[in-house]
């Protein structure tokens, strides 16, 4: 129904019932006249208006006991809608119950108390799961050869299970050590990490942020080998000491940084001291020379001494001409710990060594967890200060051309 008010027209709105009564009124629907295929049931709430007479059957006159509900004008939860107080408190223990204990337990207060059979094979109450972290590198920290950062969100619920501690375990994986064997290094975020006693090249952190994440953890780690692969693994702890799925992260650290003038200086070197007559001294001078740098800077010299110099026989050949089979087998067998990545980076016609300065913000325990209460610890509790200091990371830059 529109009311037009000048050039405008209003659209006026009426309930479905006063519709129904003012088509009755004007003897436009009748129990005589009802359109053909159409059938009109009209309920308020459960009850049928006394203005409506097409909702008067024989045989229904009695009103329904069960409620319909018609609609709904405001977000409440689903027990809130329920009127009687019983009811209303059992249907909301039944959803608290299912949403954070599983079913098998009762909400009390911001915790589970679990049902009898509610027992894990250890005898550890079950009802409220313990959910994996997700360990991720930090996005604001790239990895370089030897600084790594890596963080998670906290598991812990509002409601059921209280994590205690977060057990990060690191390895580096190669060809000699049996993955499944080796557990490599186990760090406790609250005993090991928070409370400071873990070492220089490990520490607690968060990304550097105008507005800290409280419920974000982090680790840095700062003294991993170049171009290793290594793996980490979390695994978060209850306060009735569960563990929870383990969560792992796999990931090879950037190449060695490689003095690039430098590993030209010495292929240059390489190539004076093989040239001409070659003394026993100098024989051996140039295999210490060669025996000192490291296996990505003598890969390097290699590419230099043969771009320059391969004219008068490449690298490989002139070491054992120079220094005999078994000296230069000793040094080439070293250019096998490079990768293959590796291998084609240090290829590039040029690199640049470069030093970046990342903010971040290291973070101790204020208070001391006495030996023996771990598992009792809630460690969202604990107070935390965090203090800003700047990690310096040395990066290679690899190009074509000069300045890329």
């Amino acid at each position: 129904e529109t009311t037009e008010l000048g050039n405008k027209k209003e659209l006026k709105s009426m309930p479905f019932i006063t519709y129904l009564s003012g088509l009755l009124t004007a003897q436009m629907l009748s129990d005589d006249h009802l359109i053909s295929g159409v059938e009109i049931h009209c309920e308020e709430k459960g009850r049928c208006p006394s203005t409506c007479h097409l909702c008067r059957r024989p045989g229904k006159e009695q009103l329904s006991p069960t409620p319909v509900l018609l609609e709904i004008n405001r977000v409440v939860p689903l027990y809130a809608l329920i009127q009687d107080n019983d009811t209303r408190e059992a249907f909301k223990g039944a959803l608290m119950s299912s949403y954070w204990c599983s079913g098998k337990g009762d909400v009390i207060e911001d915790w589970c108390r679990c049902d009898l059979n509610a027992f894990d094979e250890n005898g550890l109450p079950n009802c409220s799961p313990l959910p994996p972290p997700v360990l991720r590198l930090s996005p604001n920290v790239e990895p370089s050869s030897t600084v790594v950062s890596l963080e998670w969100l906290d598991v812990q619920p509002a409601i059921g299970t209280k994590v205690s501690d977060y057990v990060l375990q690191h390895k580096k994986v190669d060809e000699y050590t049996d993955t499944d064997l080796y557990t490599g290094e186990s760090l406790s975020f609250a005993d090991d990490l928070l409370s400071g006693l873990a070492t220089s090249c490990v520490a607690a952190g968060r990304s550097h942020g105008d507005v800290p994440d409280t419920s974000l953890y982090s680790v840095i780690f700062k003294c991993l080998e170049p171009d290793g692969l290594y793996k980490f693994t979390l695994y978060a702890v209850d306060t009735r000491g569960r563990h929870s799925e383990l969560s792992t992260v796999t990931l090879r650290t950037a190449c060695p940084l490689v003095d690039d003038s430098k590993a030209e200086e010495i292929a240059d070197k390489i190539y004076n001291l093989y040239n001409g007559y070659t003394s026993g001294k100098e024989q051996q001078t140039a295999y210490n020379t060669l025996m000192e740098v490291s296996a990505s800077m003598l890969f390097r010299v290699q590419h230099h001494y043969n771009s320059h110099y391969e004219k008068f026989g490449d690298f490989v050949w002139r070491s054992e001409d120079e220094l005999g089979p078994r000296k230069a087998h000793l040094i080439l067998r070293r250019l096998e710990k490079v990768s293959s990545h590796c291998s084609t980076l240090l290829r590039s016609a040029y690199i640049q060594s470069r030093t970046e300065t990342m903010p971040y913000l290291f973070c101790r325990s204020e208070e001391v967890r006495p030996p023996g209460m771990v598992w009792y610890s809630i460690l969202k509790d604990t107070k935390v200060t965090c203090e800003e200091k700047m990690v310096s990371m040395l990066r290679n830059t690899y190009g074509e051309s000069k300045g890329r």
